[in-house]
């Protein structure tokens, strides 16, 4: 039997509750914490983030109005009409207002774990339009006993990480090839090495 099996069956061995979104987090409105100037630049310190599938945008020098994350403190930037999410643990800036700032409404959940319990949540969004208050905080989650939350957590924290890291050495591999294949393929198409250069091929 698994730890998690274990303290399921020692916690919750009749089944959990389920809790709306709405009664685990809190949300903040993204509008002071909008970058006035899109002129970005690598070198930079702030970072500019999307709570789509671009996440970092590019990179400010404003000194104000940045929200202030850490790996303490958290936050969770989702997006209102795509519903696309991210963790960020790190000082940032937003690109829009179309944007929720996600945190814990409660101490007894896991703020890491609500978001993987976000994760687990299939829906497609069929309107442009904002989903968080109408839609989105009504879907209900699991919420077991916290020491199964921090079980899943870690479970999913180490998945997590091994993904990186095999995304890592895969993207290493495939640049090694793409030289391997580049390199071939200028040496076979430069016909370099041919003594008579001049000659015509024989039909």
């Amino acid at each position: 039997m698994s730890k998690l099996e274990e303290l399921i069956q020692q916690h919750c061995p009749n089944g959990v509750e389920y809790r709306k979104l709405e009664d685990c987090l809190n949300y903040e409105q993204p509008t002071k914490y909008i970058v006035k100037d899109t002129k970005y630049d690598d070198t930079y310190p702030t970072p500019v983030l999307t709570a789509g599938q671009t996440f970092i945008l590019g990179y400010t020098n404003e000194k104000t109005g940045i929200y202030q994350a850490s790996k303490e403190k958290p936050v969770i930037i989702f997006d209102d009409f795509t519903t696309g999410f991210h963790w960020v643990d790190f000082d940032f800036k937003v690109k829009s207002s179309a944007m929720k700032m996600l945190r814990p409404a409660c101490n007894d959940i896991s703020f890491r774990y609500v978001y993987y319990a976000m994760a687990s949540i299939h829906f497609e969004p069929g309107t442009h339009t904002r989903h968080w208050i109408s839609i989105y905080s009504q879907f209900e989650i699991p919420v077991p006993p916290l020491p199964v939350q921090e079980e899943i957590v870690r479970i999913l924290d180490t998945l997590t990480e091994l993904q990186a890291e095999l995304q890592a050495e895969l993207q290493a591999e495939l640049q090694k090839r793409l030289q391997q294949y580049n390199y071939y393929r200028d040496k076979l198409l430069s016909f370099s090495d041919l003594s008579n250069r001049g000659a015509k091929c024989k039909r």
